[in-house]
């Protein structure tokens, strides 16, 4: 937020830490976005200094009351498909590390702002529509690699 007030909505390169979250049954936790009303598992910005796997874990607590015991490496989403315009207009360019997380503790509860709503999804219930548009590549992959 504070380099934001320098350099305004100007593109931004953004570095990430995600988890994608998967039950027992290979379903995904999502969570509905409060800033665009679509669906995204947790992530956010690194922060200075921060290990990008403490940041994913940071964010999935943050934003989904979860605390991840094992991650796994899935993939990095960047590039056009990554580059994303929020609605209240700041653009970034982001470098997204993603991990799985299939063993976690406490129960799914949005804990921030951020999502307003949790809900686990199987492959087939997800669609393009319902993602936010910098993870739907990512999210065709996670459902690919489900099949």
């Amino acid at each position: 937020m504070e380099l934001r007030k320098t350099v305004g909505h100007r593109p931004l390169i953004q570095c990430a830490g995600s988890v994608i979250v998967e039950n027992s049954e290979g379903q995904i936790l999502l969570g509905k976005r409060t800033d665009n009303g679509m669906w995204g598992y947790s992530g956010g910005s690194v922060e200075l200094d921060e290990k990008v796997e403490d940041c994913a874990r940071r964010e999935l607590y943050e934003e989904m009351g979860l605390e991840a015991e094992d991650l796994e490496f899935f993939m990095i989403n960047s590039g056009p498909e990554a580059h994303y315009i929020y609605p209240n207009g700041d653009e970034v360019s982001n470098v997204e590390i993603i991990y799985i997380c299939r063993k976690y503790r406490g129960e799914p509860r949005p804990l921030d702002s951020e999502m307003s709503e949790l809900r686990f999804f199987s492959p087939d219930e997800i669609t393009d529509g319902m993602i936010s548009p910098p993870i739907r590549e990512v999210m065709r992959r996670w459902k690919t690699e489900k099949k």
